[in-house]
């Protein structure tokens, strides 16, 4: 079962707009392997990041999470966060099996 983190600068506007969409997709696109999601913070995902599958942000903080990458952890920069057409492209192609 995968597990995906959506995040931005303080966790309540951008990521909770991601993790919307990212629901949308979930549901449409039938990803019957992902078990959990969660939105928040990027000083709460730095911290945490590295217990998910795949971490969602905007494209500019994809840096910050190169200790997650060097873990495993799929990083998804998105250029629209509410883009499904995008998410659902990226995740499609992060090599995590989702459905």
């Amino acid at each position: 079962m995968a597990s995906i983190l959506c995040c931005c600068a303080n966790g309540s506007g951008t990521s909770l707009m991601m993790a919307m969409t990212l629901e949308k997709v979930i549901k449409q696109q039938g990803y019957s392997k992902v078990s959990k999601t969660h939105h928040c913070s990027l000083s709460e995902g730095k911290n945490t990041s590295m217990s998910y599958d795949i971490v969602l942000c905007p494209q500019n903080f994809t840096n910050m999470f190169k200790a997650a990458e060097a873990k495993g952890v799929k990083v998804i920069g998105m250029k629209n966060v509410m883009s499904p057409k995008e998410m659902t492209e990226k995740l499609e192609n992060c090599g995590v099996e989702l459905k």
